[in-house]
């Protein structure tokens, strides 16, 4: 079996059933590009990066030389007031630059539930600084993800991950993800005199990795602007490079007001988030004497940290990572369309980057609670790790040096995982991909005969 050898563990896991986890752990020690070895010696393929953050692959010397190097000349030192460091002021002076927001300014932050709830706050605090403290109201949509913090848990659009904290903030509504009406519908209910911001995943990602449908940001982002609500992209997941930009408010163009990161800044090296703040956002915090924003971490522009972000964007830019991610975008809609073969797939989700989802049909997850945990346990047994996302679909977000090779091994492992519960592959195709309008061309990942021979004859992935 795939456990630790240890008797129990201390370890309160998230997301964990521990009365299942004690004892029973897999303990990741190594890690190699886009794959990682276990305690017990067996190779996997991280079809996860982690938690979706690890973007420039494992065992990466250079980031470990530039933590080295930073914290041997100063590992950290607080930011508040007008204290600062060399490496927290080059790493904002850099985003910035990359940001595509006018005069972009930088608050950093521990990771992204910190991001989202700095974010909150910073909009309810702009909203009374213009005079405007009515406007406490926050929008999100159902399917999304936020974070665990207090206000994510709060802006959560998945139901389960609220269950049993009791109200955490009565002035959240919540509309559908995929509805540009229904977001004009409910700010126009609230009245936009009362309504402070939009949250919004470009890209949804642990709630299922559902990509915007045709026109629904441009919309959104337009509802937002005439009613004069901020617009918030929460980039955690899809930030630096995942969808195949540097960021996904670049790809469709969406001129958000703040835009929440974390994960792929430091592809997961040492923990760090960024909130880039539009100029007019940040304008009343900044040129407004006596004015003190109450808000701020002991780690916010952690110095090793922003070392390690640099090192990092340094090594996606110097190798052409967000290129690579294009390129391997139709790839992976090539590779994954042919399972939607399966009887008990319902959809496969991809064409976004390296952003993907294989949905097991909704009935068979009601019958069977045993099924997603099942579906995991399979695809450990033929090398690939990930995980089940919120709504049963299993989770493709690899680092961004994978192989074609590794990635035809994961769509072959969750062909033969879901043959193994009871599957069968339908005779004809029934495509049920949900690809991007540019990504249903050939070029883009169109499928046919060879589709199925390409999964065929994947060889196994074969374990050191």
């Amino acid at each position: 079996m795939l456990v630790s050898n240890r008797a129990s563990t201390n370890l309160w896991h998230p997301f964990a059933d521990m009365s299942a986890v004690n004892g029973h752990e897999v303990v990741v020690v190594s890690g190699v590009g886009a794959r990682v070895r276990t305690e017990d010696g067996r190779e996997f393929i991280d079809a996860s990066a982690g938690l979706w953050f690890n973007s420039i692959g494992h065992g990466r010397s250079e980031l470990a030389e530039a933590a080295a190097a930073q914290m041997m000349r100063l590992a950290a030192y607080s930011n508040f007031g007008d204290l600062s460091t060399g490496p927290t002021l080059d790493l904002a002076d850099r985003l910035s630059a990359l940001s595509p927001q006018e005069d972009c300014k930088v608050f950093f932050t521990s990771g992204g539930s910190d991001a989202v709830d700095t974010a909150v706050k910073m909009v309810r605090r702009y909203w009374s600084l213009l005079g405007q403290p009515d406007r406490s109201w926050i929008v999100t949509r159902n399917r999304a993800y936020h974070g665990m913090h207090m206000a994510g848990t709060a802006l959560t659009g998945i139901p389960a991950n609220k269950d049993g904290h009791g109200e955490l903030d009565s002035r959240v509504a919540n509309v559908t993800w995929d509805s540009a009406a229904d977001l004009a519908a409910v700010i126009d209910e609230l009245g936009p005199k009362n309504v402070g911001a939009f949250f919004c995943e470009p890209v949804i990602g642990a709630g299922g990795v559902y990509p915007p449908p045709p026109g629904y940001l441009d919309e959104v982002r337009a509802i937002c602007r005439d009613r004069g609500v901020l617009f918030v992209a929460d980039e955690v997941i899809t930030a630096y490079g995942r969808v195949g930009s540097m960021f996904a408010a670049s790809r469709w163009d969406l001129d958000p007001d703040i835009i929440l990161t974390a994960k792929g800044l430091t592809s997961g090296y040492l923990p760090m988030g960024a909130v880039l703040v539009a100029g007019r956002v940040a304008e009343p915090f900044w040129n407004t004497p006596g004015v003190l924003w109450r808000h701020g971490y002991t780690y916010s522009g952690h110095a090793t940290a922003a070392a390690v972000a640099m090192a990092n964007l340094d090594v996606i830019e110097r190798e052409g990572l967000i290129e690579r991610v294009v390129g391997l975008q139709p790839v992976v809609s090539r590779l994954l369309g042919p399972l939607a073969q399966h009887e008990a797939v319902h959809e496969i989700r991809a064409g976004v980057g390296l952003l993907a989802a294989v949905q097991v049909k909704p009935e068979i997850l009601a019958g069977d609670a045993t099924f997603g945990p099942s579906m995991t346990a399979q695809l450990r047994e033929r090398g690939v790790l990930t995980r089940m996302l919120a709504d049963g679909s299993v989770q493709i977000s690899p680092p961004f040096v994978i192989s074609e090779d590794d990635l035809a091994s994961i769509a072959r492992a969750i062909d033969e995982s879901l043959t193994a519960l009871g599957s069968t592959r339908r005779a004809r195709p029934m495509l049920e991909v949900n690809l991007l309008p540019d990504q249903t061309s050939d070029e883009g990942g169109g499928f046919g005969s060879s589709d199925d021979r390409l999964l065929a004859d994947v060889p196994p992935h074969h374990m050191g």
